[in-house]
């Protein structure tokens, strides 16, 4: 059977689905493209498959043929997917590992996937997302991850509380800002085998108070005709030279 009508009860949970309020309250979240779903798939959260009439399933699982009209209603993208998947939320609250970035008030959902591709991509054990950060689930965020975001411990925290537990396990926790930093080059071995790395918002970098608490400020030297880089390029460079 294929589904037609935007008055179909699934329809409207899968169109709720793209508002925060409601992937919070149902405990899950749309995956849009093959790679996603097959991603999700893998790891093991995928719940239904959702395919437009006369597409094979790419996965064994249940799944539910839609119109194109209809597939288009439930896509966020301008050119919708003709496989989507449904997935359920993994719910941690573990911060694990030696190796901790913490992201302060990052707005952008493009920027907060790519540093969360950039986090797996050099050893990061978890990923602190503070109250103020973009929700890990905001269809944009999922798109720029390319399915990273399903390999990595995530949480959402509030950033001083999890800066002063990590101040009582002996963590350094390395702020980032050109004013009293320092050369993130600088840094020997020991110093960058343990460590969180505060990054903030696009605009305003990382609040006052929390550069206040870290144990020291890290900058990446470079053209004096640059003023500034974008926050996740600037975190990738920052977490290569901290993995070297």
């Amino acid at each position: 059977m294929v589904i037609t009508s935007l008055e179909n009860e699934k329809v409207k949970k899968y169109r709720k689905l793209q508002k925060k309020k409601y992937r919070d309250e149902y405990g899950e979240y749309i995956v849009e493209g093959l790679h996603l779903v097959l991603e999700a798939y893998k790891t093991g959260v995928l719940e239904e498959l959702i395919l437009e009439e006369g597409i094979d399933a790419p996965v064994p699982g249940p799944f539910s043929y839609f119109s194109s009209e209809v597939m288009c209603k439930i896509s966020t993208m301008d050119t919708h997917s003709n496989v989507m998947g449904i997935c359920r939320k993994i719910q941690t609250d573990d911060i694990i590992g030696d190796k901790i970035l913490i992201l302060d008030g990052i707005q952008d959902p493009g920027n907060l996937g790519t540093i969360i591709r950039s986090a797996v991509a050099f050893h990061i054990d978890t990923i602190v997302l503070s109250e103020n950060t973009v929700d890990l689930y905001n269809p944009k965020v999922l798109r720029a991850t390319q399915g990273m975001f399903l390999h990595i411990n995530i949480v959402n925290r509030f950033a001083i509380e999890v800066i002063s537990m990590l101040q009582n396990i002996k963590i350094p926790v390395y702020g980032t800002s050109v004013l009293n930093g320092f050369d993130v080059r600088s840094l020997n071995s020991e110093e960058k085998s343990r460590f969180a790395l505060v990054v903030g918002n696009e605009g305003n970098g990382v609040r006052d108070q929390i550069l206040n608490m870290c144990t020291k400020n890290l900058y990446i030297d470079m053209d004096k005709n640059v003023e500034s880089l974008n926050v996740a390029i600037a975190t990738s460079i920052l977490l290569y030279e901290l993995g070297r």
